[in-house]
């Protein structure tokens, strides 16, 4: 018998206390933090939805497993049993530790482009694309036409457009394209997962024109268990299996252990390229540590070997699906507009069709965030105009929910104040920029309500 309320698979044993805040007092932590809910304290915050990244609860095996942890500095037996994790499930021959998936992005990008090179995603994210351009390429973004529109319902939005990567090699040329970047699930386009055809015809292309494929796979687990759910041939499927198949279609990948890892910290570089992988730990010994830590205490990672076991349990993978779509339904349901499908990391709120009456160049995303924080203690982020600017091509409010820390009565409030704020979205208001960096703005820029 299917029973209809959700339950988490896990039992709590340890609890941290949350604070509560004066709508007045939020009105002046807001201002404080100049309207960027990146510059808020998280002691000010009620319930975090930032970002999932490095912000879940770790398991008891996985504080267990922390007591092994071995701090050698070469040839640590907790990098054995890291390199033995992540070979299980990604297959490829080289695992270079990181301190978590930025800093593997900058090695691959460093070691593999130059100026002028062209690096095609389905859609990059914000760290993924300043590393890219850091090294004087251009990184396009590729996603499926469907991708581009919140309320389709299509299963698998977080495609790229395989016929415009075909077309784009061939404009550029394979020498100006040192590899091809596939996201699983793709953040920038709302949490949406790629299919396995999807990447099948991608790695088809990519062979064809000798490119090198990558897989960005912060929230494989994710993808693979939406690929079983969605994609017809794969019902009866293991989500490890699944994953296992993917990555079979690629040459490597970078991976934030802090998302499908379910690590506070920590992520990897893969390769199956020997001449390439000895160039990237030759990298990774000048900037992040030796190859048998790269960065991180042998407690973590322990605590992402036994992560990435647990990540792909299904009880686990049900439960952390079923309970996003759960508040995405529940929004939805009351008019407010969201990118459809849910996916399965975060809801993703549409900011420019919440509010229409404010222009992308008044942000607003950062507007209904604020609002969201205002009314009920909700940080959330900003995925549009402020962090992309005018390679946005969406406004969205990203609702990241930290694996196995909150439960359903936090999320059953967090929709009340989201119906509150769509009730009186006319008066909601626009921002302006008062300081931006030069690069990854939104994480600093300072703004003021107009």
């Amino acid at each position: 018998m299917a029973f209809r309320t959700i339950i988490e698979p896990f039992k709590i044993k340890s609890v941290e206390p949350i604070k509560w805040t004066t709508r007045e007092e939020r009105e002046r932590h807001l201002r404080a933090a100049y309207y960027n809910l990146f510059l808020l304290p998280a002691e000010h915050v009620l319930i975090d939805l930032l970002t999932d990244s490095g912000t879940g609860a770790m398991s008891s095996r996985q504080w267990a497993a922390m007591m092994e942890g071995d701090e050698s500095y070469a040839g640590s037996p907790s990098f054995e049993r890291f390199r033995r994790a992540v070979e299980g499930v990604f297959g490829y021959q080289h695992v270079i530790p990181t301190h978590q998936g930025r800093a593997a992005e900058r090695i691959l990008f460093s070691v593999m482009c130059k100026k002028g090179d062209v690096v095609p995603n389905n859609s990059h994210f914000d760290t993924t694309r300043a590393n890219v351009e850091s090294t004087g390429a251009q990184a396009v973004d590729l996603p499926a036409p469907e991708g581009l529109e919140p309320s389709n319902p299509c299963p698998f939005k977080g495609n790229m457009d395989a016929k415009a990567l075909e077309r784009l090699i061939e404009r550029v040329g394979r020498e100006q394209v040192p590899l091809v970047m596939l996201t699983i699930t793709n953040n920038s386009g709302g949490g949406q997962p790629v299919s396995m055809e999807n990447a099948r015809a991608v790695s088809a292309i990519c062979r064809k024109h000798h490119v090198p494929l990558y897989f960005d796979a912060c929230r494989f687990a994710e993808n693979a268990y939406l690929v079983k759910l969605r994609e017809k041939g794969y019902e009866a499927k293991t989500p490890k299996s699944i994953a296992q198949e993917m990555f079979a279609l690629g040459d490597g990948c970078t991976m934030s252990a802090k998302k499908d890892g379910l690590a506070n910290i920590g992520g990897f570089l893969c390769t199956n390229d020997d001449a390439l992988a000895q160039r990237e730990k030759n990298l990774l010994i000048l900037t992040e540590g030796y190859p048998t830590y790269g960065g991180l205490a042998g407690r973590d990672l322990e605590a992402i070997a036994v992560g990435l076991e647990e990540v792909l349990d299904e009880d686990y993978l049900r439960y952390r699906i079923v309970s996003t779509a759960y508040l995405g339904q529940h929004v939805s349901d009351a008019g407010v507009p969201i990118v459809q499908p849910p996916g399965g990391h975060a809801i993703y709120i549409d900011a420019r069709a919440f509010l229409p009456h404010i222009p992308t160049r008044e942000f607003p995303g950062v507007a209904l965030a604020a609002e969201l924080y205002l009314e009920g203690g909700i940080r959330s982020a900003e995925i549009g105009t402020l962090m992309f600017g005018e390679a946005a091509k969406m406004d969205l409010v990203r609702l990241a929910i930290p694996r196995r820390v909150y439960t359903q009565s936090h999320i059953d409030y967090v929709i009340e104040v989201i119906i509150e704020v769509w009730k009186r979205r006319q008066r909601i208001r626009g921002l302006k920029l008062t300081y931006e960096a030069p690069v990854l703005r939104h994480f600093t820029a300072r703004l003021a309500p107009l």
